[in-house]
């Protein structure tokens, strides 16, 4: 063998020792869970509008009687934050741009297109919900949101945010911080009057189903993705001999 052969080959190798191992992504029970929970917000919608879209189950009622009774200004002032953060302009175009262009600047364009797809799923989905149910909202209410009760839009975002960021970056801490910030805008939106509990529930479901199915396309591209160095674009990466 010659001289520039054996090179070439040495070359090949130390490139494949710096690239993600080839590895087989279980979709199934991920699928299975998002296909249940989603199922799940069926199944609700259902009960609902067999119930009458304007008649909360009895445990809602007793539910968003104690959270009136406890308002106060410490408690009305962050929950008014969590209902900006999670509507209107800054849900559907600030923090999803700033979401996808950190993506982007931080080299996970395959992350980026992942949650914009999975963004705009979860939107979709929320608001074909809310048109086909129809339920009213509570009357104790403390904001002005949009039509439709069933299911929370704002948990929607939130569950969505905190999966999708968990599956690209898979980090516990981002999985955990996830969790908290979904389950206080849930209590947030019953504690403003805006919706009852199965509205948070059946949003958070949505969010988190839709960004586990969007996932499964993706799946191998993200973990690769995730292997590798991510430099922002302007710092030139290590070319390796």
């Amino acid at each position: 063998m010659s001289e520039a052969s054996r090179s070439g080959d040495e070359h090949t190798r130390a490139a494949s020792d710096h690239a993600p191992a080839p590895v087989r992504i279980a979709r199934l029970w991920p699928l299975v869970s998002a296909g249940a929970a989603l199922s799940l917000v069926v199944l609700l919608a259902a009960v609902i509008l067999y119930r009458r879209s304007n008649k909360p189950f009895g445990f809602e009622s007793e539910f968003m009687s104690a959270l009136v009774a406890t308002r106060a200004d410490w408690l009305t002032v962050p929950a008014l934050v969590f209902n900006a953060l999670g509507g209107g302009i800054l849900s559907t175009v600030v923090v999803p741009a700033l979401i996808i262009g950190g993506l982007l600047l931080w080299r996970r364009r395959w992350g980026a297109l992942y949650y914009l797809i999975a963004a705009i799923t979860s939107a979709t989905v929320t608001r074909v919900i809310k048109v086909v149910v129809a339920r009213e909202r509570p009357q104790d209410i403390l904001v002005h949101p949009d039509f439709g009760s069933f299911p929370s839009g704002h948990s929607a975002n939130a569950a969505l945010l905190a999966t999708a960021l968990g599956i690209i970056f898979l980090r516990t801490w981002i999985w955990a911080a996830g969790i908290v910030y979904t389950v206080l805008m849930m209590l947030s939106r019953t504690y403003l009057g805006a919706h009852w509990i199965s509205d948070t529930i059946g949003g958070a479901l949505v969010g988190a189903g839709v960004a586990v199915i969007v996932w499964a396309p993706f799946a191998y591209r993200l973990y690769r993705e995730h292997r590798l160095p991510h430099p922002p674009i302007w710092v030139k990466l290590p070319v390796h001999a």
